[in-house]
């Protein structure tokens, strides 16, 4: 499919959206977009491991949410 095809695709399924939580959610990443000339920048393995220490400490405190959850939430 090419990237036109894709983006007709995706504006029919978004004009069908009901939803107000997921068009606000489509419009915060339209607006934190990345500008196509910018490039992602990879981390560092200290900052990696930073994060997956995080990641670790908030699951062992019960920071998190379950997939049903996020799954609920979005639905």
């Amino acid at each position: 499919m090419t990237l036109e095809a894709r983006k007709i695709k995706f504006v029919r399924e978004f004009l069908n959206l009901q939803n107000e939580e997921i068009i606000s959610m489509l419009e915060n990443i339209l607006a934190n977009k990345i500008s196509e000339n910018q490039e992602l920048k990879g981390m560092t393995k200290e900052e990696l491991h930073k994060r997956i220490d995080q990641a670790e400490n908030d699951f062992k405190n019960g920071q998190f949410k379950s997939s049903d959850e996020l799954l609920e939430k979005y639905q």
